[in-house]
């Protein structure tokens, strides 16, 4: 073999590693409002031998964290506070930064990103708004000089920074900060390789009849008319809205990451939405969706880092009782729901005798059956059996094909019980769905 053919082969070798050794990109924001959370130590031991969660995103640069998550392989993001955002933008206080709170614990903890600040463009106080790129670009010179040029800068934001996001292709940034603010930012995030941070919350645009929509059960969907997409679900709406925005300002191809996303599984009597079942069906789905690389339907194919909010139910934060039940575990480490990311997980459902299956009821129409056929057969079930010529075409009602998309979905995704919905014409049974068609048909 030649030298040239063995180092092509060695290249092959070591992309074929890195793809093995790729990480699932899901990651939490470990916050520490409580009285009863376990130490760091035991925190980055659990996430390290008993989850999928690979990163995390403090909201400071807390030296017992840092210290616990030393030689875990598992990614750190670190806050500069908004407090600190006017001093930064002196080199001088940039390097002392730098010095105190990431020369002491990087390499050993794996530090990859440094955000200035946390929801800035939403903030009132001007100084913080209008130093917050030349902040980010002199903490960024402060690093490269320490020697740490694998670690980036970006800054969160909520999607507030939208004039407008319906439908998703009309997403833009609102006027006065577009060009003055988002543009250079992303310039300097396309020059240094890092990445727009954004926090979508679907949970916030919730309404009643709205539900499914915004946490991944089956829907009838959202009809852009510019683009002929039809989205099923508000987070990939989202998501779409701010590249848009993006590409309006020639930024398209600047990578996006999930800062902060996740429904609370409690609330008060007058928040409806604060549910176990919508907690459960928003970020199991999420997390599927991020693993699977399905991207959105103007960014496809993408893995998005994405940070889950929160790992742990905070006792001590303020507000309606939502605020203290975003968690995805107990202080004592048990499971809240199960959200697919726990490394013993078996696929949550409920448990009943025999088979389950899931069908249409017997009341549902054509017209709502036709509906959760186009939306299983766009989520990755696989509907050619039921297309001309495949193995289930025949009988060719929409009852039937029903049938076979609904199950499919119901066990591609995981056999939970939440994934039978179809906007109330689902139910589990434990008949097969091919008697059920044909006593119909």
């Amino acid at each position: 073999m030649s030298s040239s053919s063995t180092t092509a082969l060695l290249i092959f070798i070591s992309f074929i590693l890195q793809i093995a050794a790729t990480t699932t990109a899901i990651g939490v924001n470990y916050g520490t409002l409580g009285n009863n959370l376990p130490p760091p130590a035991q925190v980055a031991d659990f996430l390290a031998t008993k989850t999928h969660i690979d990163r995390i995103k403090i909201f400071d640069t807390n030296p017992e964290i840092l210290r616990a998550f030393a030689n875990t392989n598992i990614s750190v993001t670190v806050t500069a506070g908004n407090g600190d955002i006017p001093a930064l933008t002196k080199l001088y206080a940039a390097r002392q930064w730098v010095a105190a709170n990431i020369a002491p614990y990087y390499p050993q903890t794996k530090i990859i990103r440094v955000v200035v600040g946390n929801e800035i463009l939403q903030s009132a106080v001007k100084d913080w708004i209008y130093n917050l790129v030349p902040a980010m670009k002199t903490l960024n010179q402060a690093l490269v000089d320490a020697g740490f040029k694998d670690i980036k800068v970006s800054t969160p934001h909520t999607l507030g920074f939208l004039e407008a996001s319906e439908p998703p292709s009309e997403g833009k940034f609102r006027v006065g900060y577009d060009k003055q603010i988002i543009a250079p930012m992303l310039q300097f995030l396309r020059e240094t390789k890092s990445d727009f941070m954004i926090n979508p919350y679907p949970y916030f645009s919730y309404s009643p009849i709205m539900e499914n929509y915004v946490v991944f059960k089956a829907n009838q969907g959202v009809y852009d008319k510019n683009t002929r997409i039809t989205y099923f679900n508000m987070f990939d709406a989202q998501m779409d809205a701010v590249y848009s925005a993006m590409k309006k300002l020639g930024y398209g191809d600047v990578p996006v990451v999930v800062a902060e996303t996740g429904w609370p599984s409690a609330g008060d009597p007058d928040q409806p939405a604060c549910t176990l079942e919508n907690a459960r069906s928003f970020n199991w789905h999420l997390v599927r969706q991020v693993k699977a690389r399905r991207g959105t339907p103007l960014m496809p194919n993408r893995r998005f880092e994405t940070y889950i909010f929160a790992l742990f139910n905070e006792n001590l934060k303020t507000g309606p009782t939502a605020e203290r039940n975003f968690g995805l575990f107990n202080p004592d480490f048990t499971p809240v729901y199960d959200a697919g990311i726990l490394k013993a997980t078996k696929t949550p459902s409920t448990p009943i005798a025999g088979k389950k299956y899931c069908v249409a009821k017997a009341e549902a129409d054509d017209k709502a059956l036709q509906s959760n056929i186009d939306y299983a057969c766009s989520k990755g079930v696989d509907c050619k059996p039921i297309q001309a010529g495949g193995a289930c075409f025949d009988p060719n009602t929409v009852r039937s094909h029903a049938a076979f998309a609904m199950n499919s979905y119901y066990n591609v995704f995981g056999r939970n019980d939440f994934d039978c919905g179809f906007a109330g014409t689902g139910v589990i049974t434990s008949q097969n769905p091919s008697e059920i068609v044909i006593a119909f048909s």
